[in-house]
């Protein structure tokens, strides 16, 4: 069988890389079949490509590309290769960086314009190691494959366990409320929902419409993004109590408590292993219809 051949763009801070325990090698070994299965093409920068070469975990596979080094702009042309190619060259369908949060590469102005590009396009940016094994079963689901084989995968889609944040600015709140309705029974699945300021009220107004109890909400109110409430969240994602993000980001405006999203951001990746990240709409639709797939 053969499947739409699909292209990301890869990197990894150098933790992610230096040790044979090291996040990017517990992702090959977890998806690495999964990946040779689809035929995935990954575009490798300099060092992170080399790693995966000494490693062996894609000896032979064809589809793994190398970039140059990220001093000598690989990352940089990651970033060119998200946007629609000229001449038909296909473009990037999204870029895993596995990312160190106190790396100071993972803030060069490249590393933030790849995110940005990225939400921009509707692909998904996958910063974490939760994140990077859970969408190559997107991935797989999609192609009508199903979950790969072994009790992990099926673990890390087990919502009766996990919490989830739902967040958005201002601008895309609407759509926030039109994704929660249109996938109101998956996150119902979820042990608690939790949210901030006016998003988490709009979303409980929309449950309660529903037929939800209306003595509890069906989100956890916490605080508006600027008075701390992403912060709290964030606070959730490193005690092990929330363990995906929707964050339904505008990149088109200036944000002034841009500390405070960067904050969360960081969190999640602080917990690699277990928290993800959806940062753009069509990302997080294309997540929750792989994941009804399952039920």
């Amino acid at each position: 069988m053969t499947f739409p051949r699909l292209r990301f763009g890869l990197a990894a801070n150098r933790l992610h890389h230096e040790s044979p325990g090291a996040a990017l090698f517990k992702w090959l070994e977890r998806s690495g079949p999964a990946i040779r299965e689809l035929g995935v093409e990954l575009r490798a920068v300099g060092r992170t490509y080399h790693a995966i070469e000494h490693s062996g975990l894609l000896a032979g596979y064809r589809g793994l590309l190398r970039y140059p080094y990220g001093r000598d702009g690989g990352l940089m042309k990651l970033v060119a290769h998200i946007p629609q190619r000229p001449g038909g060259e296909p473009a990037l369908d999204g870029a895993i960086y596995l990312i160190d949060p106190v790396d100071p590469s993972s803030i060069f102005p490249e590393a933030l314009a790849l995110k940005r590009q990225c939400v921009t396009h509707g692909k998904p940016f996958i910063s974490t190691l939760a994140g990077a094994v859970e969408w190559i079963e997107v991935e797989r689901l999609h192609a009508g494959l199903g979950l790969s084989a072994g009790q992990a995968a099926r673990q890390a889609f087990d919502f009766a366990a996990q919490t989830v944040a739902l967040i958005a600015h201002d601008a895309l709140k609407d759509q926030m409320v039109d994704f929660a309705d249109s996938h109101f029974e998956l996150l119902s699945r979820f042990a608690a929902r939790v949210g901030t300021g006016t998003t988490s009220g709009r979303l409980n107004a929309m449950a309660w419409s529903r037929g939800w109890p209306r003595e509890r909400p069906w989100v956890q109110p916490y605080l508006s993004g600027p008075l701390g409430g992403d912060a709290q969240i964030a606070e959730l994602v490193l005690e092990g109590r929330c363990q995906r993000v929707i964050f339904f980001e505008d990149p088109h405006v200036a944000r002034q408590h841009e500390a405070d999203i960067q904050l969360l951001e960081r969190a999640v990746r602080v917990v690699t292993a277990t928290a993800t990240c959806a940062t753009s709409p069509a990302v997080a639709y294309k997540w929750a219809q792989a994941m009804e797939l399952l039920a």
